[in-house]
C-alpha cells in the first residue's frame, strides 16, 4: 500500500458566481480578510502531510502561480523596513512546492482531475476543491488520509450531513453500512432531483483515490451539467473495488457562492483580535439603523 503524498487541486473554473470581479481575478484569490482561499487549501494539504501539489489551472488564471511564487523586490522591501510579521507572511505563500497545468477545455471537475494523470502516475492521491474551506482541530484531508490507512488502501470521500432541501446542489451517497463515522457505499449519486436523494449525506470536497480512477476517467460519459463528472467515476470505481465515505469532524464553509462567502469572512473576521472589536461595533450599529426604517 503505498502512502498518500500527492494531491490535485482543481482552480480551471470560471468563477461566474462572483462576476464581475471574476472576470480578471480568479475566483480562488478572492480573499478571506488577507488570505486568498486557494492558500487555505493549499495550508490544510501540507499540514496532512501531502509533499507535492499540482494545482490544475485555466485561462486567466496566472494570479495564482504569482501568489505562490517569490517576490523578490517585495520581501527584500520588507526586509528593509524591519517588517519581520508581514515578511513571514509573504513568505508562508511562496515556501510551498507547487506544480501547474491548464486544463485547456472547461469539461467538468472529472476531466480537470484527468489532466494531472502524468503527474499522478501509478500513486494513490488527494483532490480538495477550492469552494470549500474546512477548519478542524485535525485536518479535514488528514482524517481521510487516515481511514485511507484504516481501511488497506481504499478510496475514501469526505462527506457531510446537508439540510435535505440542499441534496441536490451536491453528489449524495447512498449509505450501505457504517463503523463510526466510516461508511460502506452502495452508490455515488451526483445531484439527485430533491425527493429521490438516498441520504443527506453529502461529498464536500475532499478525496482521497486510487490511481485506477484515471483510467475510468478517460472513458467516462457526459453527465450532469453535460460535464465529465468526478462522482460518476467514482461510482464505477466503487463497483471494481470498493469506495468508502468518511463523515470528517470540522466546520466546512462553502465559499464557492456569495452569501457562503459572506458568512465564513464574517465568521473568520470574528476571530481576529486586531479586527474584531471594530467589526462587532460597526455591526451593531448597523442593526440599529436598519431597526429605525
Amino acid at each position: 500500500m503505498k502512502p498518500v503524498k500527492k494531491a490535485i487541486i482543481p482552480a480551471a473554473g470560471l468563477g461566474t458566481r462572483f462576476l464581475p470581479v471574476t472576470k480578471a481575478l480568479p475566483k480562488e484569490m478572492l480573499p478571506i480578510i488577507d488570505k486568498p482561499t486557494i492558500q487555505y487549501i493549499v495550508e490544510e494539504a501540507i499540514e496532512s502531510g501531502i509533499e507535492d501539489i499540482i494545482i490544475v489551472t485555466g485561462k486567466g488564471k496566472r494570479a495564482i502561480e504569482d501568489h505562490f511564487d517569490h517576490s523578490f523586490e517585495l520581501e527584500e522591501t520588507l526586509l528593509k523596513k524591519n517588517k519581520l510579521e508581514m515578511l513571514e507572511k509573504v513568505n508562508q505563500s511562496s515556501n510551498v512546492d507547487l506544480h501547474y497545468i491548464r486544463q485547456k477545455e472547461p469539461k467538468g471537475l472529472g476531466h480537470a482531475v484527468w489532466t494531472a494523470r502524468k503527474f499522478i502516475g501509478d500513486e494513490p492521491f488527494a483532490v480538495l476543491l477550492g469552494d470549500d474551506i474546512v477548519r478542524a482541530e485535525k485536518p479535514g484531508l488528514k482524517q481521510l488520509i487516515d481511514q485511507y490507512n484504516y481501511t488497506g488502501g481504499h478510496s475514501i470521500i469526505g462527506v457531510q450531513s446537508v439540510r435535505k432541501g440542499e441534496t441536490d446542489r451536491y453528489g449524495i451517497i447512498d449509505p450501505r453500512s457504517n463503523d463510526g463515522r466510516l461508511y460502506e457505499v452502495n452508490q455515488f449519486v451526483e445531484k439527485p432531483a430533491l425527493g429521490e436523494e438516498p441520504s443527506n449525506l453529502a461529498i464536500m470536497g475532499r478525496y482521497i483515490l486510487t490511481p485506477e480512477i484515471m483510467e475510468l476517467l478517460s472513458t467516462q460519459e457526459i453527465g450532469a451539467g453535460n460535464e465529465i463528472q468526478l462522482t460518476d467515476a467514482i461510482q464505477r470505481l466503487n463497483e471494481e473495488q470498493g469506495v468508502y465515505a468518511y463523515d470528517f469532524e470540522g466546520r466546512r464553509y462553502d465559499v464557492g457562492e456569495i452569501k457562503g462567502f459572506l458568512k465564513t469572512m464574517i465568521e473568520i473576521s470574528l476571530e481576529r483580535n486586531d479586527i474584531r472589536e471594530d467589526l462587532v461595533d460597526f455591526m451593531k450599529d448597523l442593526l440599529e439603523k436598519e431597526s429605525l426604517k
